[in-house]
């Protein structure tokens, strides 16, 4: 509980420095030394049968803050093939070597459709670098099991 304390606080401090130097005022520029290299966007892939009632946690590092997107690709019936688009649980949290402790979660995710490019998709921000998980779960829409496949970019 005293770990989830100093993250958390750790999280606040990193949240308030960002919001202070976004209120900066334009008397304080200065000239860049050099270029600077955008960080390089790491994609990842897991994959797994998800059974009935069970649950599943992939972790991951980033080495950078940013952006973190989550994309479920796949969830079919491997006894049904016409059932391609079973819904499920995704979420997204920090890896404490443990457990996964949940930051933003979507009980009811369904495959990526190109008709609706924002199906399919959880998107949460890493502030600093460190060990980030992914977990799946049934949501009640388990046939009996489901193959699934979840492609993650990040920093």
């Amino acid at each position: 509980n005293s770990m989830r304390r100093l993250f958390w606080r750790a999280l606040l401090a990193v949240a308030v420095a960002v919001t202070a130097s976004a209120c900066d005022n334009n008397n304080n520029l200065s000239t860049p030394t050099g270029p600077t290299t955008p960080p390089t966007v790491v994609t990842e892939t897991f994959s797994g049968t998800l059974l009935k009632n069970a649950e599943y946690t992939h972790t991951f590092t980033v080495t950078d803050s940013g952006d973190v997107s989550v994309f479920l690709l796949r969830s079919a019936d491997p006894a049904n093939p016409d059932n391609n688009a079973i819904p499920i649980g995704v979420s997204l949290g920090t890896w404490n070597g443990v457990s996964c402790a949940i930051v933003i979660a979507s009980d009811n995710i369904m495959p990526v459709n190109t008709d609706n490019p924002s199906q399919g998709q959880l998107t949460g921000r890493a502030t600093a670098a460190g060990n980030l998980c992914v977990r799946v779960y049934d949501v009640g829409f388990m046939p009996g099991s489901a193959n699934y496949e979840l492609l993650i970019d990040h920093y």
